[in-house]
């Protein structure tokens, strides 16, 4: 992990400035406020990595931001890279306890998916779709595409590390794999990263606060309703690909308390998914 030094950068690109770390620290770290602290890096392999390394040292609301992650990670251990300074790569550290149930922590990605969906919103003029569970969807030439995506993994007994990767100004040739989106590509009104992070970071700390104080209960926060009414995956046709090598058909009608996708099959019943891969299937 390289510290982030401008004067120093081996990038050039002028199109893609650095993140202004002064600036987002006199904006975001508040006293009293979640963000206690806010790090830049040139380069890591895994901000999530790296933030769930050091969560025993650092108090809740440390924020990581990388410029450019070499060995990003998405649900199921998937890949996810990007050329620098072309997108924003952070992770956040959370400690929900004791006031929060473990069982209700889950609801964390999905937290994060409406805070970045809102954010993108009025930062960048995006409409940004979310698909369960946590990837976030851009519309190119009339194509659903994935422009971002958020991992969530415990660190320790009370904490939970979150991490958000979104694409920003990626070009069509400098995408991951075919079918990927970004915000410019999306045609945004802006790809200033400055502005995006700051209403990322207000949005998930919004958000993370409303449902706090509701003990973590997603209905009473709000959260559950925000998250059906910007999830792309309810009321069409899904294949969900679940452990052990199982499928499960069907329409997907809603999220539960738990966060879980509910699947109404063709026989009539309804299935719950807490865990796997969903693939959105074209109407009859």
């Amino acid at each position: 992990m390289t510290e982030h030094n401008a004067a120093g950068s081996r990038w050039t690109d002028l199109e893609r400035p650095p993140l202004n770390t002064t600036a987002l620290r006199r904006g975001l770290i508040v006293p009293g406020r979640l963000w206690t602290s806010l790090d830049v890096v040139t380069a890591t392999g895994s901000t999530n990595s790296d933030l769930t390394a050091r969560a025993d040292r650092l108090p809740e609301g440390a924020v990581l931001v990388a410029e450019e992650q070499t060995r990003g990670r998405g649900r199921l251990d998937r890949k996810w890279s990007a050329p620098a300074r072309s997108g924003l790569f952070l992770s956040v550290l959370l400690r929900p306890g004791p006031d929060v149930p473990v069982e209700r922590w889950g609801w964390l990605p999905l937290l994060t998916g409406v805070a970045v969906a809102t954010a993108v919103a009025r930062a960048a003029g995006v409409d940004t779709a979310l698909k369960w569970p946590n990837d976030l969807l851009v519309t190119v030439g009339g194509e659903e595409r994935k422009a971002g995506g958020i991992l969530a993994e415990r660190a320790g007994d009370d904490a939970v590390v979150v991490g958000i990767g979104l694409n920003v100004s990626l070009t069509e040739s400098e995408l991951p794999v075919p079918g990927a989106g970004s915000l410019a590509l999306a045609n945004a009104v802006s790809v200033d990263r400055d502005p995006l992070l700051r209403a990322v970071l207000r949005g998930v700390e919004h958000w993370y606060g409303a449902w706090r104080d509701a003990d973590g209960d997603p209905a009473a926060s709000g959260l559950q309703e925000a998250y059906a009414a910007g999830c792309a995956t309810l009321g069409r046709p899904v294949r969900a690909e679940l452990p052990g090598e199982r499928q499960l058909l069907g329409d997907a009608v809603a999220v539960d308390g738990d966060g879980r996708l509910v699947i109404a099959t063709e026989g009539g019943g309804q299935e719950a998914v807490g865990a796997g891969d969903v693939v959105h299937l074209r109407a009859a």
